[in-house]
């Protein structure tokens, strides 16, 4: 379920169309970073670890056109990585893989020419994307002791293999549990506006064999207060220093309805969504997306003409509701200035 692939002889990078899920499996090449950009900005790769990759092979793409001279360069490559920071302002992990990008571009075309930059770009691209699906892999591993037998998970959006290179984040902790033969069951909620729960994460646990239930968002309530849901797992676009979580639109709403029925609420991410250099969710940027998701689905109109909506692609988590978040450097809980801090340090130690 690899959501993209780079192809060195045609020095291309293949996606696996997300619009056309479940009804296609459509793969699109992109030739340049361009291409990508326009990829991540509709949302034909998403989620924030893909995303990241996928930015981060957009910037191998734009070698391709780069000047020789090793100042013009690593402008070239600075301009093609702006315009690629552009495309999803939420999602740090996108800023996260650009920064590693240049920061190697920089390094390699001044010491060693463009050419071997060229070269240790493309091993870096490939580099973050097997990084990726082994953190997803741990990720799992940690979460499987969050996860009892016979449990019912809810989850919301998309944040599996779809998601990511490979895997999964929050749908890495439930496949994990699903493989250890936990006879889990899970609760999709469908995410309007764009419908990655009906649309991805239900055809995801589809084919993994994992027994579910598609559930409109405003049912998750509902089955809460019945006792039907044991733990809420979702992902994250970007986690503030003080435990603060971006993530698609009605998690903030999920979690307090998850607060108020005693339900334990998880986020798994890993640890390149965490950006200490935000105080709190209160400074994190929110995409407003078009007003033409909310007013129709698959191209069809569902509301009277000439009415604007409101489209912000995701809120807010206080940390408040948050009971624990799965990395994978292990499971981190309040107070989360610390926690959070402790494994971006240990992270970056063992990177260096």
């Amino acid at each position: 379920m690899r959501t993209l692939e780079f192809d060195a002889q045609r020095h291309a990078l293949r996606l696996l169309d997300q619009t056309r899920l479940p009804h296609e499996t459509v793969y699109v090449t992109c030739n340049t970073a361009e291409d990508v950009a326009q990829a991540i900005r509709g949302l034909q790769v998403r989620g924030a670890p893909a995303i990241g990759v996928a930015a981060a092979y957009g910037l191998v793409l734009a070698t391709r056109t780069a000047p020789a001279d090793a100042a013009e360069f690593a402008q070239h490559v600075e301009r093609a990585a702006e315009d690629l920071r552009r495309t999803r302002p939420t999602a740090v992990n996108l800023q996260w893989a650009l920064d590693r990008m240049l920061a190697r571009a920089r390094a390699v075309a001044q010491r060693d020419g463009t050419e071997a930059a060229r070269s240790a770009l493309e091993q870096l691209a490939h580099t973050l994307a097997e990084e990726d699906v082994a953190a997803n892999r741990r990720m799992g591993a940690f979460g499987l002791d969050l996860v009892p037998d016979g449990a019912n998970v809810l989850t919301h959006c998309n944040a599996g293999a779809l998601a990511t290179v490979d895997y999964g984040t929050a749908l890495g902790v439930v496949r994990a549990a699903h493989e250890a033969g936990r006879h889990i069951h899970v609760y999709v909620d469908e995410t309007r506006p764009f419908l990655q729960g009906a649309r991805l994460t239900a055809w995801e646990l589809q084919q993994l064999g994992v027994p579910m239930t598609l559930i409109t968002d405003n049912m998750a309530g509902h089955f809460m207060s019945r006792g039907n849901v044991d733990l809420v797992v979702v992902g994250a676009d970007r986690i503030a220093a003080n435990g603060d979580v971006a993530n698609k639109i009605g998690t903030y709403s999920v979690a307090v309805l998850a607060h108020e029925n005693g339900i334990p609420f998880y986020v798994a991410a890993p640890i390149s969504t965490i950006d200490v250099s935000v105080a709190s969710g209160a400074d994190i940027p929110i995409e407003e997306r078009s007003s033409r998701e909310v007013v129709e689905i698959a191209g069809v109109p569902i509301a009277p003409r000439g009415v604007e909506a409101a489209h912000p692609a995701f809120d807010v988590t206080p940390a408040r509701y948050v009971t624990a978040i799965v990395t994978e450097r292990g499971v981190l809980r309040a107070p989360y200035e610390r926690s959070l801090a402790d494994a971006v340090r240990g992270a970056r130690t063992v990177a260096a």
